[in-house]
């Protein structure tokens, strides 16, 4: 009966410390650091618009920096996030904080059918971010 007990709570601790780390928590890139669950030392999914001017590839690494209400992020991408990546659209980047970059190891862009699907309700917030981009320069 004890050795029963034992594993399963065993199997409990392991389940429950997997499904903690598993969750990725969805914030804009003003709360990183500052809301609730969007604390820099756990893996995010970050929401905010490509700056203008910012993007540089080198080496197989994509850069660039993403903002949301008026903060910005540095993001570093292993790779090139194809399709219709550019600045001045909205994107979420899977990835987690690493000496105040954000090492991203996906990338969904907004015109992505799964982004949409995902990030419906987010949508309006940061097309008027997007369209102020855009429009400078």
């Amino acid at each position: 009966m004890g050795i029963l007990a034992g594993v399963i709570v065993a199997g409990g601790v392991v389940v429950t410390q997997f499904l903690s780390s598993a969750i990725d928590y969805y914030c804009n890139v003003d709360e990183v650091g500052t809301r609730d669950g969007c604390e820099s030392d756990r893996r995010l999914r970050v929401q905010g618009t490509v700056e203008q001017g910012s993007i540089k590839q080198a080496a197989g690494t994509t850069t660039f920096e993403m903002s949301f209400n008026e903060v910005t992020l540095d993001v570093r991408y292993d790779g090139d996030p194809g399709g219709v990546f550019q600045e001045c659209i909205p994107v979420v980047a899977h990835g987690r904080v690493v000496n105040d970059v954000f090492i991203s190891d996906r990338i969904e862009v907004k015109h992505s059918n799964t982004y949409v699907a995902k990030n419906k309700n987010r949508l309006d917030e940061a097309e008027e971010a997007a369209d102020a981009c855009s429009r400078v320069g």
